[in-house]
């Protein structure tokens, strides 16, 4: 890539350890703490770079990409998410598209865990309750929950993050089922004891928790609409920490209110910030501001294979962690 640093633009600021890293080797310019660049921002960073580092708050569409013109050359992303990413039109341009696989995978699948925890053992109307001043000692009938052993975990997505919820549900001594698009390999599926469905209305008919896991893709935009939401057990939970557009938010509300679904626990939502706010009103709805992966070692570890990424493609070879359309 010749002898020059290459320019990159960070649209977010990052861990002050990632940070210096980053200026040791590039010619880098951060965003600002304040929120994400405007499209306009956006725009113009696309323009000066020959690396952007967005986060998942950037769109960064096929008209972006159109526009940016001759010098951007990678789009390394902070995280492992990349649907807010158009990666097709991006390659068309040449322009390569990079993620962070695997660092948020044992966060994403212990706050999987606490948000089941949370919702079946009624865990912050425990917390309300105490924080009103409103508890009266200890009573046999008080705040009952439901206990995880010999329950049914059905993981919908079964990648990293699915399987790792399905080693810790296994522990609690859950029944582990899952839909994924490909059945795993036995050497995976079974130490896990894991059940697969080719079919995801049989899955969700059975679980007593639905666990969100996979990415958010054109497939799986409200994978679990109204319809199939209407085949899991009154009794059932639904947890998710993967996409929030994986789930029909109105569908779900609708339904939690009517007493047709028992709980849920949600750390991503439909509409971004623009959380339904129907939801905030139930008492067994537990809400996360997106919290998944906000551990302080996975925001150095994303950043270190940003890094990685970065400078392999400096060195004139391909991304270690590349993202091509057919992995989508």
């Amino acid at each position: 890539m010749g002898g020059d640093r290459l320019s990159v633009v960070v649209t977010r600021r990052l861990p002050e350890t990632v940070e210096a890293r980053m200026a040791e080797l590039f010619d880098v310019r951060f965003g600002g703490a304040d929120g994400p660049l405007d499209r306009a921002g956006l725009a113009r960073a696309m323009q000066a770079a020959d690396i952007l580092v967005p986060t998942l708050t950037d769109r960064i569409d096929a008209t972006l990409l159109a526009g940016s013109g001759t010098r951007l050359r990678l789009v390394a992303n902070y995280g492992a998410g990349v649907d807010h990413i158009d990666v097709a039109a991006a390659l068309e341009r040449g322009i390569l598209v990079s993620n962070t696989p695997g660092v948020l995978t044992d966060d994403t699948a212990d706050m999987g865990i606490a948000l089941m925890l949370a919702v079946l053992r009624r865990m912050t109307e425990g917390m309300a309750r105490m924080q009103a001043g409103e508890w009266a000692g200890w009573a046999p009938d008080a705040l009952l929950g439901t206990r995880l052993r010999g329950k049914t975990l059905g993981i919908l997505g079964m990648g990293r993050i699915g399987q790792a919820m399905a080693r810790r549900a296994r522990a609690f001594g859950m029944a582990i089922h899952y839909h994924n698009r490909r059945r795993l390999h036995p050497g995976l599926e079974e130490p896990l004891q894991a059940t697969f469905h080719d079919r995801l209305d049989a899955m969700v008919s059975l679980a007593d928790v639905v666990s969100v896991n996979c990415p958010h893709t054109p497939s799986t935009f409200h994978l679990l609409n109204a319809r199939r939401l209407k085949l899991m057990k009154p009794t059932a939970i639904v947890v998710n920490t993967s996409r929030g557009e994986v789930i029909d938010e109105n569908a779900l509300t609708r339904m939690l209110r009517a007493g047709e679904l028992a709980g849920a626990g949600l750390d991503v939502y439909e509409h971004g910030q623009g959380v339904n706010p129907r939801l905030r009103e139930l008492p067994n709805v537990v809400l996360l501001p997106h919290m998944g992966s906000a551990t302080h070692e996975a925001r150095i570890e994303m950043g270190e294979k940003v890094i990685f990424n970065m400078q392999t493609f400096a060195h004139g070879h391909r991304p270690p962690d590349l993202v091509l359309p057919s992995m989508l």
